[in-house]
């Protein structure tokens, strides 16, 4: 989780260069919200994609990342609370527990969890509706599988039964394609927009290798939504 937290942070002033299907993402979970709640909560709000997109009027957004320098280009305002924290760590959620919220979202960060399970039963006691979007394992497929190594990201049917176990909700498996310019564009993409988590799967040769033989200009992401 460590790396994890060094690539969001190295990167953290050209992230929004970068986090085009992060945008699209949490477009996706603000459109389908119809409660307009008004106690929300982000965990993983990195530099405040999903408070950006909220349009309707709210009492109160608590945003929570592990990153300091996320959260330092965080929408601020008198209703915006950010605070450090790690959805890996119990103490978080003892802390948070003793607040109300009417909808916890989370965009792009539930898959770096260590214990999804246990971070999964966590959020859920803090009996708020979820939206919620995690990213799974056949994204950059054709890459690792050009490669030959396995995603370090649980695929679609894991999540979606570790959801089930704690949430009454629905499930939504959708798949996105960028396309790029050249094969450097997609591993410069790759590094500076955070969806790699910091893990070097690639030593310096297999990168050679892969950039010479990977076979389209494009990279695949698949994301399994949930919201109830």
């Amino acid at each position: 989780m460590k790396a994890v937290q060094k690539e969001f942070s190295r990167f953290a002033d050209t992230y929004a260069h970068y986090n085009i299907i992060q945008n699209r993402v949490a477009q996706k979970l603000v459109d389908e919200c119809k409660d307009r709640p008004q106690r929300i909560l982000d965990l993983g709000c990195g530099s405040g994609t999903i408070a950006k997109k909220i349009a309707w009027p709210y009492e109160k957004f608590t945003g929570v990342d592990f990153s300091s320098q996320m959260l330092e280009l965080h929408p601020k305002d008198d209703k915006i609370v950010c605070r450090m924290g790690d959805f890996n760590e119990e103490t978080l959620f003892e802390e948070l527990v003793n607040d109300e919220y009417d909808r916890i979202f989370s965009a792009s960060s539930l898959q770096w969890a260590v214990d999804l399970d246990k971070t999964l039963y966590q959020i859920s006691q803090l009996n708020a509706p979820i939206s919620l979007a995690i990213f799974t394992s056949n994204t950059f497929k054709t890459l690792l599988e050009t490669a030959g190594i396995s995603s370090p990201l649980r695929c679609a049917d894991e999540v979606s039964y570790l959801l089930g176990q704690y949430f009454r909700l629905e499930t939504e498996l959708v798949e996105y394609e960028l396309e790029f310019e050249s094969i450097e564009e997609i591993f410069a993409y790759i590094k500076k927009s955070g969806v790699s988590g910091g893990r070097n799967l690639l030593g310096y040769t297999q990168m050679k290798a892969l950039m010479k033989n990977y076979p389209t200009k494009s990279l695949s992401f698949e994301v399994l939504f949930a919201r109830n």
